[in-house]
């Protein structure tokens, strides 16, 4: 009787599945499913454009935030770090604001006077712990960072 209600649970995890076919055994065993996506803290400082090319060696990109539940859980994953990289950047043009992959930049959970700007000399976007906002820093800082998978 156990392994049948074993076995019918499994067949239900393995089930549910979005339309676009994710099922959270598409998230590797460090990589945490979040909204049909697999977010990856990777501890590890790096400048912004270091932590993309890490990102990229995974076949994923610095993580894009969609709504404000996936910026609770990447900070859930961040909070031993206080901060970490996101994707996006104002790099091309300052104050247009863009997700390195393409994807529209439709949630903003900046702190009160963020972006800045500060000295002329931040494109990178990071979130904190820190009030659980988001900041525009200098690119070259050392950061840990997230990363995103889309299936």
């Amino acid at each position: 009787m156990k392994t049948l209600i074993l076995a019918a649970l499994l067949c239900a995890l393995l089930a549910q599945t979005s339309a676009e076919g994710f099922n959270y055994f598409d998230c590797l065993d460090d990589w945490d499913p979040i909204n049909f996506r697999c977010f990856k803290y990777v501890p590890k400082a790096m400048t912004w454009a270091d932590a993309q090319k890490n990102c990229r060696s995974y076949k994923a990109n610095l993580a894009y935030v969609r709504d404000a539940k996936e910026n609770g859980k990447i900070q859930e994953m961040i909070r031993q770090g206080k901060a970490a990289w996101i994707g996006s950047t104002d790099a091309q043009k300052e104050g247009c604001w863009s997700w390195v992959d393409g994807s529209t930049f439709t949630y903003a959970n900046w702190a009160p006077g963020q972006p800045d700007n500060y000295q002329g000399n931040e494109n990178c976007l990071q979130i904190s712990t820190e009030g659980k906002q988001w900041s525009d820093v200098n690119c070259d800082q050392l950061l840990p960072s997230v990363c995103v998978r889309n299936y």
